[in-house]
């Protein structure tokens, strides 16, 4: 009798262990043991580069914003948007949207570590996922992660494209936890534009900025595939229609 009286309290304290467990590995450092010493070096120097380029980029940036009342909407009642942007915007994006607890999918690989840990240092989340399942186990991981309260972003097109094509990641994870998605893009009056896949951009410091937040989108729990595909038409048409 003792035992079954005592069941009940055991399981909610292993539910909230197990979800404090999974809130301290988004918002820590992962171990760097298995990678060589030149490369814990650099993971480290790009992470400390690219903090401080954010840092001095978005502290002189004039920002505006058109929308806030769709944030407003996204956020009722509690919520926690799913926020949805092209991967050549990240720059702008992560000092724009830092300290909200924001949970970002990152892979398990060189540029990922570093990048995982700069945006840790604005006050977001990593989703890595397990090594053996990849992008699915961060998905996985992303759904366990808002259903604990935190909110998640979404390079849409990334990681490798093509540029400006909007893939099917976050129209899941809205159906897999009711969020809703927020499609957003903060369009920089100056920048230099990288020779990489998504022409990176590199806002230049001092230059004014235009934030845009565009309605949510919101995806039905039992959405079939021609729904999500057409809710995946309907983010690519937002983010075409803010994008300059």
């Amino acid at each position: 009798m003792q035992a079954s009286l005592e069941q009940p309290s055991a399981e909610p304290g292993a539910r909230a262990a197990r979800k404090d467990e999974l809130l301290a590995r988004a918002d820590s450092f992962a171990d760097l043991s298995g990678y060589t010493c030149r490369q814990r070096l650099v993971i480290r120097a790009a992470d400390l580069a690219f903090f401080l380029l954010i840092k001095l980029i978005g502290g002189t940036t004039r920002f505006t914003v058109e929308g806030w009342e769709h944030w407003a909407a996204a956020t009722l009642g509690g919520q926690q948007p799913i926020y949805t942007f092209w991967h050549d915007r990240i720059l702008l994006s992560t000092y724009f949207w830092q300290r909200r607890g924001i949970v970002v999918m990152t892979s398990r690989s060189f540029d990922g570590e570093y990048i995982a840990r700069f945006i840790q240092r604005f006050g977001y989340g990593a989703s890595r996922g397990s090594s053996s399942r990849g992008a699915v186990g961060a998905l996985v991981e992303m759904v366990k992660l808002m259903r604990a309260g935190r909110p998640a972003g979404f390079t849409i097109d990334g990681p490798r494209g093509p540029r400006h094509k909007a893939k099917m990641g976050a129209v899941l994870l809205a159906k897999k936890t009711g969020a809703p998605v927020l499609p957003f893009t903060i369009n920089a009056a100056h920048y230099y534009a990288a020779p990489s896949w998504d022409r990176f951009q590199v806002p230049l410091p001092f230059t004014r900025a235009r934030v845009l937040i565009a309605p949510p989108i919101y995806v039905p729990a039992d959405a079939d595939e021609a729904l999500l595909n057409a809710k995946r038409d309907e983010l690519q048409h937002a983010l075409d229609s803010i994008n300059t």
